[in-house]
């Protein structure tokens, strides 16, 4: 006998299979087509990632693999003379000067931005919380806003007279570099930074607070700890960016093939070495391949910023 409906003697009974409406059909169908649509982007993403770093790769590589040249005269060697014809010794590719030109400009850039970038952040989401986020939220994304050739020309036209005036030189220098790149890798520090600290939990504010500690113990020894590492994930994407920036520092660096050995004097980085040079190289060429050998130096940096942030990430998802 059936007691309840659904049961009968106590046992539950299947219901008979309903026909899908047309409408149930469709729904299957759209959620089928954005699976597929969504899982080709993710593929296309993958596929475009690794021909890049194959193609970059396999360019790079020929300059030690087809043109014989020595891996050790490429990376430590500062003679850069690539087109010196073979009577008088033939080429060198030697491209310390342009490696230590962009570690040197964009390290200094991160030093001068993290403090500031982060300071702005505590600023907004700690001290003034709600006009500093209305005023310092804007400029900051303005900030981001601006493309890189404007900050180069303000650079050029302002700052390598200023410093070829009051501080010597031709004004063309690391100091200017690594200026203008420190405004430019800013909002970033700031935006994360600022992302970080406001994900907090309030409690640890509310704790701090409650066992006697000021507004600044509470930020200097609970909120800025706990959020150390996100704070240095956006330290380490503003330095990423410094090391691939290419037209603003390329405009006041002075981009001269030598190891500086004050901030005042020029330098060259990586990615100005590649502009200038690519055009007037020919495809296949000894100095065509030590300009892709330059570009894989740049993708493996990128590699290494990459795993530095994935480092952080999961050192703060274990917390």
């Amino acid at each position: 006998m059936s007691d309840v409906p659904g049961r009968v003697n106590g046992l539950e009974q299947e219901s008979p299979a309903a026909p899908d409406s047309p409408g149930l059909r469709r729904r299957r169908l759209r959620a089928r087509l954005g699976f597929a649509a969504t899982a080709a982007c993710a593929a296309l993403v993958i596929v475009l990632t690794a021909a890049i770093a194959l193609f970059i790769g396999s360019k790079g590589l020929a300059t030690f693999f087809v043109h014989g040249a020595d891996p050790l005269q490429f990376f430590f060697s500062t003679q850069w003379w690539p087109d010196r014809p073979l009577e008088d010794g033939g080429p060198l590719i030697g491209a310390l000067s342009f490696i230590v030109g962009s570690v040197i400009i964009s390290v200094l850039a991160v030093l001068v931005s993290a403090p500031l970038g982060v300071t702005c952040a505590v600023f907004m989401t700690e001290i003034s919380a709600k006009w500093g986020l209305r005023l310092l939220q804007p400029t900051v994304e303005l900030l981001a806003g601006i493309p890189s050739v404007v900050y180069g020309y303000i650079g050029l036209s302002l700052l390598v007279p200023f410093i070829r005036g009051n501080l010597g030189g031709t004004g063309f220098s690391v100091l200017a570099g690594f200026l203008v790149l420190s405004v430019m890798i800013l909002p970033t520090i700031t935006s994360v930074a600022t992302d970080v600290l406001r994900g907090l939990p309030r409690e640890y504010k509310e704790a701090a607070l409650a066992l006697g500690s000021t507004r600044w113990q509470a930020i200097r020894l609970v909120l800025l700890p706990a959020g150390l590492s996100g704070i240095m994930t956006g330290v380490v994407l503003g330095l990423a960016r410094a090391f691939g920036e290419a037209l603003a520092v390329q405009m006041v660096i002075g981009n001269k093939r030598e190891l500086p050995h004050s901030i005042l004097d020029p330098l060259i980085t990586l990615t100005s070495g590649i502009t200038m040079d690519m055009g007037n190289t020919v495809q296949g060429s000894l100095w065509n391949s030590a300009l892709w050998s330059m570009a894989m130096v740049l993708l493996a940096m990128s590699f290494a910023f990459i795993l530095l942030i994935r480092f952080f990430t999961r050192r703060e998802a274990l917390r």
